[in-house]
């Protein structure tokens, strides 16, 4: 019998690990398990990344791959031993859009941080020597894509990371072991906080979206670039659940239409044609304040417990819970007297006295969130510490993922 000759290539084998982190879900990788082309950054790694979440998917399904056809679990990461000093772990994340052929390294992801910490232990990454037998192992993260140090501390038991525990995390379904993330000095003191040097500007916007021909916006730029707007000015009560938003074609793509118009405000791409390759940040979010709601899993949520309410897109929808750099914004946002935030978190007037929030609960589609940031004025200039908030993180399977030798 003659050999026939074998015309598509083989499938290769490549260690992983799918993670919760927070509320969202990522394919992990240790930086030395991935095959000799896609260690370093390019083409390669990319359309590694794209064949494993199942990218791009004109059906929006993902069902080819690991990813869950949501921003919040079409996510990679890809760990590293720390080339910085005093780090353990060298974090470089990548989100996956669905339906495009494209992996955006422009930000972070705060929710699967929450998860690095553990890999990172499990993985060997972190020095065996810092772990205890019972207690808390802190892991000193640098964060590859924006170049920040965040701190993670980790519950061990046993010698073991401990997963398990009575942490409950509004949109996550079940309670875990608590993992309190702190954000180091998300703004450097050499960066702009407020890019155009405003607490709250005029975003000159077309005029379907505005009939003034402007909306009122707080641009920042800790944890991740967002851009904060007021859910009235723009016909939202700030209580609306996804599929209010998701729901409606015309509304994403006004906010699609608003995030590349304050992009170019905030210098971070030159022309609104250049925002469908800038997917990931800047975010764009609207506030208002504290009302009665009934969360996505039918929670009644009253005025009382919380400051405000934020809701945010990630890649184009309404993100069902928080992004965690997202909260850092709204956390460090809120820390300001006089920004949208701060001022929703006041009650919303303007006139009224505003004053420094050590920490906000803020109410989102699927619940509340605490967030924590210190904040400080020094000569006129706003500098933030550190953002503290609380997530949990599981490992969902270990193992390898699959795909085809010749898509990378």
């Amino acid at each position: 019998m003659k050999n026939i000759p074998q015309v598509h290539k083989p499938q290769v084998k490549i260690p992983a690990t799918y993670m919760r982190g927070g509320t969202s879900k990522g394919v992990f990788f240790n930086l030395t398990d991935l095959p000799e082309r896609c260690q370093v950054a390019g083409e390669a790694r990319d359309n590694m990344l794209l064949r494993v979440i199942g990218s791009p998917d004109p059906y929006g399904k993902q069902t080819d791959g690991m990813g869950g056809a949501t921003s919040s679990t079409s996510k990679t990461v890809i760990l590293a031993k720390s080339s910085q000093a005093d780090h353990d772990v060298d974090y470089l994340f990548g989100q996956v859009a669905i339906d495009k052929a494209f992996v955006d390294w422009s930000g972070n992801c705060g929710n699967l941080t929450a998860a690095v910490g553990s890999f990172a232990i499990n993985s060997g990454l972190v020095d065996a020597t810092r772990i205890p037998e019972n207690g808390i192992c802190t892991v000193r993260i640098w964060q590859k894509n924006i170049s920040k140090t965040i701190i993670a501390q980790v519950p061990i038991s046993n010698g073991e990371v401990q997963e398990t525990g009575d942490f409950e995390l509004d949109g996550v379904t079940f309670p875990a072991a608590e993992v309190p993330v702190e954000f180091i000095a998300p703004v450097d003191p050499s960066e702009a906080m407020f890019p155009t040097g405003n607490l709250v500007d005029k975003l000159e916007v077309p005029a379907h979206i505005s009939e003034k021909g402007y909306l009122q916006a707080t641009m920042i730029t800790a944890g991740i670039p967002t851009i904060f707007l007021n859910a009235e000015e723009i016909g939202y009560t700030g209580t609306e659940l996804q599929e209010a938003i998701n729901g409606d074609p015309a509304a994403l793509e006004r906010f699609e239409t608003i995030r590349a118009y304050g992009a170019i405000k905030m210098g971070l791409i030159s022309d609104v044609s250049e925002a469908q390759d800038r997917q990931h940040t800047p975010k764009v979010a609207f506030v208002s304040s504290a009302q009665d709601y009934i969360t996505s899993s039918g929670k009644s949520v009253a005025a009382n417990e919380i400051d405000l309410h934020v809701r945010a897109l990630s890649m184009g929808k309404l993100h069902h819970a928080m992004m965690g750099t997202a909260a850092v914004a709204i956390g460090t946002a809120a820390a300001i007297p006089g920004t949208l935030v701060n001022l929703a978190a006041s009650g919303g007037e303007p006139s009224g006295e505003t004053k420094s929030r050590s920490s906000v609960t803020f109410g989102h589609p699927s619940g509340t969130l605490k967030v924590g940031a210190e904040a400080s004025e020094v000569n006129g200039a706003w500098t933030v510490n550190k953002a503290v908030m609380s997530r949990s993180a599981r490992v969902l399977m270990e193992g390898w993922v699959r795909i085809p030798n010749d898509s990378f």
